[in-house]
C-alpha cells in the first residue's frame, strides 16, 4: 500500500522523512506530490532536493515522484498537465471547484483528481463516467477526518460518503489517502483503514484505494520506458514458431 505525501518546500517534512516514517507503518511506498522536494523531476535546480532511488534504497520504500497541480482554471491547468507529464510519473490536479473537477477528469493525461471536494464545487455522475472512461482517479482524502473536530469533520465525512456512492455506482477508479503534509499527520495503513471503517467504510475498499496509488505508478514507469509502444505492444526481440 502507498501513501500520497507532501514534503519540503511545500510540506513541513523532507522526503527522507516522510518516508522512514513511512516505511516504519508499514507502506510499500510513497507518492510525494511536491514539485521541487526530488532532484531530477523538473523542480529548480537551485532547490535542495531527495534522490528518490537513494531515499528509497536507504529506507527500503519505493519512492515515486509526482506533482500536484494547484491552479485556478483549467486553461492554467492545461499547460501545466503538459509539463508534468513529461517529468513526473503522477500527476495530480487540485479541483474543488466545478470547472476544475470536469477538466480532470475529461484529461486523460491526468491520474488523480485531488480533493475534488476541497472547495465549492461537487461531483456528480457525469464526472463520474468521464473519471471512468478517461482512467481518472478520484482521491478520498481522509485528512479531514482524521484531523477536524465538530462540524468540520461532520461535514468531510458526509462529502466522502456522497462522492463514494458516486464513484462506487459508475466503477469509476480512485485513490485513497491521508493528504500528509507532515510525517506527524502520517498514519499507518491499519489505522487509516480503521478510521475509514468507522465512517462506514468497507475496509477492503480502503486498503485497494491505497493500493491503487503503487498500479498508477507502476503503469507510468512501464509507458515512460524505452520499450513502450503503446498498451499491449512492446518494443524488443521476440522469437518465431518454426
Amino acid at each position: 500500500m502507498y501513501e500520497a505525501v507532501h514534503a519540503s518546500p511545500d510540506g513541513d517534512a523532507t522526503v527522507a522523512r516522510q518516508a522512514t516514517t513511512a516505511a516504519r507503518y508499514g507502506y510499500d511506498g510513497i507518492v510525494v506530490r511536491t514539485r521541487d522536494a526530488l532532484a531530477g523531476s523538473g523542480g529548480d535546480a537551485a532547490t535542495p532536493a531527495a534522490d528518490a532511488e537513494a531515499v528509497a534504497d536507504e529506507y527500503g520504500i519505493d519512492v515515486v515522484d509526482a506533482v500536484e497541480i494547484d491552479v485556478d482554471g483549467p486553461t492554467a491547468a492545461s499547460g501545466a498537465v503538459g509539463n508534468g507529464r513529461s517529468e513526473h510519473t503522477v500527476v495530480c490536479v487540485v479541483g474543488g471547484d466545478d470547472r476544475l473537477n470536469r477538466y480532470a477528469v475529461e484529461e486523460p493525461r491526468v491520474d488523480v483528481l485531488a480533493r475534488p471536494n476541497a472547495g465549492s464545487g461537487g461531483f456528480n455522475h457525469v464526472l463520474a463516467r468521464a473519471a471512468r472512461d478517461n482512467g481518472v482517479h478520484v482521491e478520498f482524502d481522509l485528512g479531514p477526518v482524521l484531523r477536524r473536530t465538530g462540524g468540520g469533520r461532520v461535514r468531510a465525512l458526509a462529502d466522502l460518503r456522497k462522492l463514494r456512492e458516486i464513484v462506487t455506482y459508475y466503477d469509476a477508479p480512485y485513490v485513497v489517502s491521508a493528504n500528509a503534509a507532515s510525517h506527524l499527520e502520517l498514519r499507518a495503513p491499519r489505522e487509516v483503514v480503521a478510521v475509514a471503517a468507522e465512517a462506514g467504510f468497507d475496509p477492503e475498499w480502503v486498503r485497494e484505494g491505497l493500493r491503487a496509488w503503487g498500479r498508477i505508478a507502476d503503469r507510468n514507469r512501464e509507458r515512460r520506458s524505452g520499450d513502450f509502444m503503446e498498451p499491449g505492444v512492446r518494443r524488443g526481440r521476440y522469437e518465431t514458431e518454426r
